[in-house]
């Protein structure tokens, strides 16, 4: 009797989401078989379908479970047929889904992402990879903050007006005369948001175009409960989208300091900055964030006089050492910054701003307020689904982008994690795996991090007050660039990097760095760190000579030598 019920077999199929070629299958394949009960399996990569022979009192379950412990995507067939394109969102497209109805025509998940920004796209793309049909909701521009009024026209702007600063002073000036250059701001503007339209079509709108399964809505979407979201469409007319799974990925915006009169005048955020019509004569800017130090220099060479308000030093919460050369850089290109230093009230009497500060009256034309992002929360409806947000109204949300409603994730600038579009993306990418059925988490113990300014300002894991904070014992050296060869054959010797580590241990924990093309060297840190290297392995790695990077092995040697007592090259 036991030997006729193991010959009997009993067939099961299941749709397989999110295989990428026939290795896919294979390890599937392998994976089935290894479940208890299974008798064979055979896995086909171009039909998504597995067929899995199996004793008779087996649960399908643990079939599921191990293809999606491999982060596929599985459902038994008869309950899931394999999805098809142009099929399930008809009624969303018609513009509604009742509630209760989430699910569409062909069993795919649905989800619902709000926002259109990094987060929003990584989670788009990977979710639907995996078998999900996906309805994203943008208020805006299509591709949020990032290509259209963040990273890249201000990092267009930036470096435009490097190259305006090196025709009109550089190190080599006695062999190169330099030529103070013309600023034609309506080409440059131009053609910054050329590049910007270009990026959001290639990189956004063409690759929602290009996925059936992705259907955009166009408006202003709001919690009606757990389940469901009415949209505010921007042509007019309401949608109910109903949702197995949601993420939030609604960005940020400028935050805006409650100084008396500034709200009545016509403030610039960056947002204003970085399309205005003319360069500025006089220019203030509030804050010392990273957006006030990048724009604040940009302006600056491109011809305007710029003054800085900061209320306490640039870049305050990074290592002191960060500010001080930052501060000094600045002032030695007459930008004036003036430190522990705020506006009181701000009036704008036609056409400049008078800002009141200790030091009396400062009146300019143009006035940015950089002094942070605020998380773009507020108008959601989070409550009515259950969404818990800190004081600052960022969603809180653990290491799987799981927020504190089941099944409503959130990720990117929105959130409580930090605001950097690699860290959204990489949120994005794991939040969309978890919804699908998937085990992902997002690792944050190491995160580069980029100012770009002139110098550039890096860094990497704790500083030594950060270390201290929680309770780590540190060592460090810090190495002036007028010991590395690159700087001195750049005649650019400003600047300096910084190596924190464990004490005892000598792993490294943390570096900061102030450094032309720092935001190229600082990668080679964090890998450091990540593999827990010590000062000593790296002090003995190869470090191809005439680099910025080299500094780094110039710097670990120091824990032990005096690197100014050494050749050029020596290892």
């Amino acid at each position: 009797m036991k030997e006729e019920t193991m010959k009997r077999d009993d067939p099961r199929e299941l749709t397989i989401t999110g295989m990428t070629c026939e290795s896919c299958a294979i390890h599937i394949k392998a994976a089935l078989e290894r479940v208890p009960g299974v008798q064979s399996a055979e896995v086909s990569f171009g039909q998504g379908r597995a067929r899995v022979a199996v004793g008779t009192e087996m649960a399908s379950e643990a079939l599921v479970d191990a293809v999606t412990r491999l982060g596929y995507g599985a459902a038994l067939a008869e309950s899931a047929p394999p999805p098809t394109k142009g099929g399930g969102l008809d009624r969303l497209q018609e513009g509604v889904v009742d509630h209760g109805q989430a699910a569409s025509r062909d069993g795919a998940l649905q989800i619902a992402i709000l926002g259109s920004g990094g987060a929003a796209m990584a989670a788009a793309l990977k979710a639907v990879e995996r078998g999900a049909r996906v309805t994203l909701v943008e208020r805006g521009t299509i591709g949020g903050t990032c290509v259209n009024v963040g990273c890249v026209p201000s990092k267009i702007l930036i470096r435009a007006a490097h190259i305006a600063h090196l025709r009109r002073e550089s190190p080599f000036d006695a062999g190169l005369p330099p030529v103070s250059p013309t600023i034609l701001w309506e080409r440059l503007l131009a053609q910054q948001q050329a590049r910007v339209d270009e990026l959001r079509h290639a990189k956004y709108e063409s690759v929602l175009d290009a996925h059936p399964s992705i259907t955009v809505l166009h408006g202003e979407a709001r919690f009606q409960d757990a389940r469901s979201l009415t949209v505010q469409r921007k042509g007019g007319g309401e949608s109910v989208v109903a949702f197995d799974r949601c993420l939030i990925a609604t960005g940020a915006s400028p935050a805006v300091p409650p100084i008396p009169g500034l709200r009545e005048t016509p403030y610039w955020t960056s947002t204003e900055a970085l399309i205005t019509e003319a360069i500025p004569e006089r220019l203030a800017v509030i804050g010392s964030s990273v957006v006030a130090v990048e724009l604040a220099q940009a302006f600056a060479r491109l011809g305007s006089r710029v003054t800085i308000l900061a209320r306490s030093t640039l870049l305050f919460r990074e290592d002191p050492a960060i500010g001080e050369a930052l501060t000094a850089a600045f002032r030695s290109e007459g930008i004036e910054v003036w430190e522990h230093t705020q506006a009181s009230e701000v009036a704008y009497r036609d056409p400049e701003f008078v800002l009141r500060i200790p030091q009396g009256e400062l009146r300019v034309d143009r006035l940015l307020v950089a002094t942070g992002r605020t998380p773009n929360t507020r108008s959601l409806g989070l409550e009515a689904a259950g969404v818990a947000v800190n004081e600052q109204g960022a969603i809180e949300i653990d290491a799987g982008m799981r927020t504190s409603a089941p099944d409503i994730y959130a990720a990117g600038d929105c959130t409580d994690k930090p605001q950097f579009v690699y860290v959204a993306a990489a949120a994005g990418t794991r939040a969309a795996i978890n919804m699908t059925g998937g085990q992902a988490t997002l690792d944050l113990t190491v995160v580069p991090r980029v100012v770009f300014t002139d110098p550039q300002v890096a860094m990497v894991g704790l500083s030594e007050e950060e270390a201290h904070h929680e309770g780590i014992e540190t060592d460090s050296r810090l190495l002036t660039l007028d010991n590395v060869p690159r700087a001195l054959v750049n005649f650019d010797p400003h600047g300096f990097i910084k190596l924190v580590v464990e004490e005892g241990s000598h792993r490294l924990i943390g570096v900061q760095a102030v450094a032309s093309e720092a935001g190229e060297v600082i990668q080679a840190a964090a890998l450091g760190i990540r593999a827990r290297m010590t000062v000593e392995e790296l002090a003995n790695e190869l470090f191809p000579y005439l680099t910025m990077v080299e500094g780094i092995k110039l710097a670990a040697q120091t824990f032990h030598k005096d690197v100014r007592q050494l050749s050029c090259c020596a290892g």
